[in-house]
């Protein structure tokens, strides 16, 4: 599970993240929503490691992240998956569904390869297409 609990972040004195406090579940897929300027991609950052929190605690599975470097945190399974067409065009649609895909931890719900072809149907007849005959939407 990854916690966060009354975080508070920034860029310099300019202060953005006011007692952010959340948690997702292992295997749950998150979403932040929000206006422009409402701290969104601060919270990632934040949690990603790239700015340090100046308050309260980020933890996961009960142990701090607060202080760790982004390879660290990435090497502990967060990760981040940014906004727009990132997506590998010299591999098949196969291929770039296979570079997320690793075994389960404990109490972690599985993601497989059916699992995700269920949610986005209409890659499943894709799967042998290169990444870069993708339309924007899929």
């Amino acid at each position: 599970m990854l916690k966060l609990e009354d975080v508070e972040a920034g860029y310099g004195s300019a202060q953005v993240l006011f007692g952010v406090s959340f948690s997702v579940s292992p295997g749950a897929c998150v979403s932040l929503m929000g206006r422009n300027g409402m701290g969104k991609t601060t919270t990632v950052r934040t949690i990603m490691g790239q700015i340090k929190p100046t308050g309260g605690t980020i933890t996961r599975f009960g142990q701090a992240k607060n202080n760790m470097e982004p390879f660290e945190l990435s090497r502990s399974g967060i990760g981040l998956v940014p906004e727009g067409r990132q997506i590998f065009t010299n591999l098949s649609v196969r291929e770039n569904l296979g570079t997320f895909f690793r075994p389960a931890r404990d109490g972690e719900t599985i993601w497989t390869m059916d699992t995700v072809l269920d949610l986005f149907p209409r890659l499943r007849e894709r799967l042998s297409h290169g990444g870069a005959n993708l339309s924007g939407g899929e």
